[in-house]
């Protein structure tokens, strides 16, 4: 009874210094996550390997795992850049990436857990800056946005490919001009409107009076064909045709009596 005691002591604090080393050994990596693991006694990071996935890990204590979300992830960025003329303009932008999964041991040990602050926005500002430069305000108010947007993915793309980041898309969200430049624009894009549709309704105008002038045209020329096609004695026929018609008519007394200058009998007592 009395080495009960002595012999409990040690079991208890083997059990104990078990717990802790499997507390310290043990790595839970989340969904979306994958781990990057140090060897303290070995080379470092180790980079010749797949990272470690997603679930439950045991790992020497004496190491270490550094876990990094391999999902995609957005950035958002305010940048001040300058148009081809100089002026100041506001870029809103915001970047889609992901760190490359099988080189992500390269990335924590060239680039470090915060490699979005050290790579990715300064290639993202550099590129804006170069991009955006290259364009007019009026351009980038209008119709450019698309353009710059694709130039700006391009070449953030070729900088952070080799950086071990995978760049997803690149959306320019807002520019923002000076107030006056914007007003200036603004009144010019009206005037050219208002341009354009008065020389719409000139054209219109213009193409009226052209089917006006053909349909008057056609209607002479046919009138030209008519007079020089009735002889006196069509018109002559066509005048019996029209009287014995009239005289047919129950609603109608005719009574003729001689004919007219022109041959046709005269029609009297029409009723």
């Amino acid at each position: 009874m009395d080495k009960l005691p002595k012999i409990a002591l040690p079991v208890i604090f083997i059990f104990i210094v078990l717990v802790i080393l499997i507390s310290k050994s043990a790595v839970t990596i989340g969904s979306g996550e994958a781990g990057v693991l140090y060897r303290t006694f070995g080379n470092g990071v180790v980079t010749d390997k797949p990272p470690m996935g997603e679930g439950f890990h045991l790992v020497a204590p004496w190491n270490k795992v550094y876990i990094y979300e391999v999902r995609q992830q957005e950035v958002f960025e305010k940048m001040n850049v300058l148009s081809s003329n100089g002026l100041d303009i506001k870029l809103d932008a915001s970047a889609w990436f992901q760190p490359k999964y099988n080189e992500l041991g390269k990335l924590h040990q060239e680039k470090g857990e915060d490699y979005v602050q050290r790579v990715l926005l300064p290639t993202i500002r550099s590129a804006a800056r170069s991009v955006v430069g290259r364009y007019t305000p009026e351009q980038l108010y209008s119709s450019k946005r698309d353009a710059i947007q694709m130039e700006i993915f391009e070449e953030t793309k070729k900088i952070v490919d080799d950086e071990y980041i995978q760049l997803n898309e690149i959306l320019v969200r807002d520019v923002t001009l000076p107030p006056t430049i914007k007003d200036a624009i603004e009144r010019k894009l009206k005037q050219e409107q208002e341009s354009l549709e008065y020389e719409f309704r000139l054209i219109t105008a213009e193409k009226e009076a052209e089917r006006q002038r053909i349909e008057a045209q056609g209607k002479a020329d046919a009138n030209k064909i008519l007079s020089a096609s009735l002889t006196d004695k069509i018109l002559q026929d066509k005048g019996i045709d029209a009287t014995l018609k009239m005289s047919e008519s129950p609603n109608s007394k005719v009574v003729v009596i001689g004919s007219g200058g022109d041959g046709l009998p005269l029609i009297l007592g029409n009723n």
